[in-house]
Formats: structure tokens, sequence, C-alpha cells
């Protein structure tokens, strides 16, 4: 009897232990690991899902899109869950576009998600759903599509994998195109079919940007930039096309073209945008401004004339012209229409280096147009301070400092606009908002820049350094620039950029176009490789801006 009673004392000290580790176990799990615990069953049956959000779209002047943003699909694989990857590999290779080898290394990889391709538009994506293929699903996702293809790619710029600006206003306006992208929570069952979505935060979509420019303009200066390339090989190439009545850019196209869908084997030096990042010596575009300052200071008017020998020295360096000739006499506007190295000088000399280098910051250069494009060039343009003997033989035809595209085209806008200078102006509106419009100022009297203008008009007619140049019905003006290439210290003998300023009609401008290129092969000057791009331009422009003939 003592044994049964031992017995039964050492099972009910037995349940008493086992139920004293329940009671602990369940205090354990509820009261010192319940938060932890409930939190790990909730994360297991609750999924959070990204809400990309669009990227704002980049307009032309008439709302068309240049650059936009659509709803698209991450396409992935759960390797675990995918059934005869073979098979599968098959038949998504081709929709995708990729090696079938890539695609079912990655449906059989071990891991629990594969991202197979991102950014595929939506009609792709819909046609993989209905396969109805074990383990395969989509993701939101979002991509960037250019409707007008490549054009004005490089003002545009690009973006990168994660709808973030790389290049261009893409980049520099990164803060009003990109959006806030928001949250959605799955929640799943213990089967994990779904029974709630929750959306935990709204995406927020980029707000747009509109440009000034004009798609038939930007694709005309394109076309006549192509044709350049085709016929001298340049280096590279660009054309501005601007209102100089308001300075609002209506093209700004470069040479050669890039895909930006496609940056892979793009030469990193033909994403820059070459008119406003390109620096290089104006060469004979510059006399413009050397002649408006001498007529401003009253040192010389148009008629002036000169007796000039076939060279001139200045300190150490001895000015030739492009072309030999003997001693000549040429007035003010001959000087211009002919392009005199010699001429430019002379009346350089007679404005002197302070007062010359005073007109040379009147006019802008030395800093950048603030255009409202990334990393504008500045260029270099030499202190006062820091002269030499022979500066004056360099500066007033142009060489001896460095510009940019834009830089030269804000000169001749005002030398356009009657003396008064303007900002240059890209951006319209950033979300609707108009951008302020550039205020002006003047930088020299209206009845010099007529001056100018009328002997502008000399250089495309018959001794002009771009005589062959014409459209029909309207009278042009305009200058021709023949500039080497400075590099290790001096002035290479095989490399030039040339390059044409003008515009039209020649004493009421309504459309200013300037055309740069670089390191043109077979021919070197200004008036044949650049002013027949000029030409092409105006000769489309014009009446397309309905200026009528006069």
């Amino acid at each position: 009897m003592r044994v049964i009673e031992r017995r039964i004392g050492l099972l009910f000290a037995a349940f008493l232990l086992c139920f004293l580790v329940v009671i602990a176990r369940a205090f354990w799990l509820q009261g010192v690991q319940g938060a932890q615990l409930a939190s790990q069953a909730v994360s297991q049956q609750t999924q959070s899902v990204l809400l990309p959000s669009l990227r704002g779209s980049v307009l032309d002047r008439h709302g068309n899109e240049l650059a936009t943003s659509e709803d698209a699909a991450t396409i992935f694989a759960i390797p675990s869950e995918v059934r005869k990857p073979a098979l599968a590999a098959e038949k998504l290779a081709p929709i995708l576009d990729l090696p079938e080898s890539e695609v079912l290394g990655e449906l059989t990889a071990e891991s629990g998600y594969a991202a197979l391709a991102h950014k595929v538009d939506l009609p792709t994506a819909q046609r993989i759903e209905r396969l109805g293929l074990a383990g395969i699903g989509g993701d939101p996702d979002s991509r960037r599509t250019y409707p007008q293809g490549e054009m004005a790619a490089q003002v545009i710029g690009a973006v990168g994998s994660e709808d973030e600006g790389l290049t261009g206003l893409e980049d520099s306006e990164e803060e009003v195109l990109r959006g806030d992208d928001g949250e959605r929570q799955i929640v799943t069952d213990a089967k994990g079919d779904t029974i709630r979505l929750e959306t935990v935060d709204e995406a927020e979509d980029g707000e747009d940007i509109q440009l000034t420019l004009d798609p038939a303009i930007q694709g005309s200066a394109e076309q006549a930039l192509a044709e350049v390339g085709e016929a001298y090989a340049p280096k590279g190439a660009t054309a501005i096309v601007m209102d100089p009545r308001s300075s609002e850019v209506l093209a700004m196209a470069n040479w050669p073209p890039v895909d930006p869908t496609d940056l892979s084997d793009v030469d990193p030096e033909n994403l820059l945008n070459r008119a406003t990042g390109f620096t290089y010596e104006p060469g004979s575009t510059f006399k413009a401004f050397t002649v408006a300052a001498a007529l401003d200071d009253k040192l010389v008017t148009p008629a002036s004339a000169f007796t000039l020998p076939p060279t001139i020295q200045v300190a150490d360096r001895v000015i030739e012209e492009s072309h030999a000739r003997g001693t000549e006499t040429l007035s003010v506007a001959q000087i211009l229409a002919h392009s005199s190295n010699v001429g430019a000088v002379t009346i350089g000399l007679q404005l002197g280096s302070e007062k010359f280098s005073r007109w040379i910051k009147r006019f802008g250069f030395g800093r950048p147009t603030e255009v409202g494009f990334p990393a504008e060039g500045q260029g270099i343009v030499p202190a006062l301070e820091d002269y030499s003997g022979s500066t004056m033989g360099n500066l007033p035809l142009g060489q001896g400092l460095s510009v940019t595209p834009m830089q030269m085209m804000a000169g001749y806008q005002a030398i356009a606009n009657g003396g008064v200078l303007r900002r240059p102006q890209l951006i319209e509106e950033v979300g609707g908002e108009a951008v302020e419009e550039p205020r002006g100022r003047r930088v020299f009297g209206a009845d010099v820049a007529a001056q100018v203008r009328e002997m502008l008009e000399g250089v495309l007619e018959a001794g002009g350094t771009a005589s062959g140049v014409s459209v029909p019905g309207y009278t042009l003006a305009g200058k021709t620039g023949t500039a080497e290439v400075a590099e290790d210290g001096a002035y290479s003998e095989t490399k030039y950029v040339a390059s044409f300023i003008g515009f039209a009609p020649a004493q009421d401008p309504r459309l200013l176009v300037g055309v740069v290129v670089d390191q043109p092969q077979g021919d070197i000057y200004g008036g044949s490789v650049a002013a027949p791009a000029f030409g092409k331009i105006a000769a489309f422009a014009l009446p397309y801006l309905g200026v009528a003939p006069e």
C-alpha cells in the first residue's frame, strides 16, 4: 500500500512539474515573447509592395511630350515555385528578348526571388501573365519613354535604373520631376490567400517642366547638323535657334545624336550639350563685338576708312590675314564683311585694353548666361591685369579667350534686339507655374545695333565670307568664324572650329541662329561648313514662324 501511495505521489509530482513547465512556457511566450511573436506572425502574413510614382514629363513649348513616364512591371520569379523551369524559360525568353540560358539560370537559382526583367511595358507583362506560369509574377514599376525619339536628347538628358536623373535637365530638375513613391500592404491568411489590401502611403507623381523648344524647328536644326556630320565628319557640332526679341530658345541641337534609352555604348563626350558646355575660341564671329564697342564709343563709323598693310605687329606677335593680300584701304563695314584680321586689331587698338576689357564683361563673356541648363560653361576671359603686350593683338579678332556657343548667341541677341541684352530662356514653366521672363539691360545704343546689323548684311553679299548663302525673299545678316584650336599652349595647324551666327530679316530680326562645328574634316571655313546649315534652318524657320518675305 505504501508503495502505491509513493508511486501516486511521484506521479502527482511529475504532473505538477509538467504543469508548472507548461505555465512557465505559456508565460514566457505570452508575457515575454508575445509582442515579438505577434509581430513575426503579422510580418509573415503582411507584405509591403512599393507603389512607384510616375516621373514628371518634359514638354515642348506646345505641350507635347518630349520625355514622359508610364506604368510598367518588373517580371520576377520565385525559383522554388517554378515548375518545369526549362519549359518556362523557353516561353519567357522570346517575350523578354533575353537569352534562354540566362532566363533558365535565374529560374533554377538557389534564391527566394529573382528579377528577370525591369521596366517591362504593360502589354508584354500581360502576355506573360496570360501564360499562367507558376512562380512567375510582376511587381509595379515605371519606365521613361521618349515620344519624339532622339530629339533634343542631350538637352533632356537620361535617367538611371532607379528613375533618377543622370544627365541634362533630367538631372538638374530632379527635385521637380521626381515624385514620391507610395506603399501598399497585402495581408494574407495562413494559406497565403489575400484577404486585405491596404494603401499606407499614396504615390505622388512628379511635376512637369515645359521648355521653350519648338519641335519643328528643333527637327530642322537636327537635320541640318546631320547633313554637316555626313559631309564633314566633325568631332561634334551644335546649333542654337532663338527668338531675339524674347531670347526664348526655339532649338538646341547637337551632333552626333544619342539614344536616351540606351547609353551603354555612348561616348560620354557625346552626352555633352555643346550649346552650353563646349568652350572654344570664337575667332571672327567675335569681331562684331569689337566693331560694336568702337561704334558705341564713337571712335569709328561704318564709313571710317583704314589703310591696312598685309600684316600688323603687336608686341611679339605678327597678325596676318586668312588670305594673303597687299596693302589696301577698307572701311569698317568692309573690315567686318571681309573679316579682316588686321582691320579688327586696328580697331581694337583704338579702343585700348582697359575699354576693351570692360566691353567684354558688358557683353557677358566670362560668366554663365544662366539659360537654365546645368553645368553651363563660363568660358575663359583674361583679367585686365593679366594682359600681355600681345593680348590686344588677339582679343579683337576672337583669340586669346574662350566662349560657349550660348554666350555668343546671347551677345548677338543684343545686336539683333536693338542693343538690349537678355538672358536666354530655355524653361518656360515648372509645375504649371510660368518662369519669370528675363529682364533686359541695354549694353549699347539702338543706333549702333542697327549699324552693326547693316554691316553684317555684307557678309552674305558678293565679296562677303558667306556670299553663297541666301534665303529667297529675306535679307540675311551674320558673321563667319574659322578659329584654330588651341592645344598644348599653341594653335593647331590641322584642327579648326567653323562657325556662323546670323539673323533674319536683317533690320527687323525675328530669328537668330548659331551653328558651331568642332574640327570638320575636308573643309574648315565657317562660310562653307557652318553658314549653309544656317541657311537651311532659316529657310525652314522663317516661313514656319509666319515671317512674311520682305
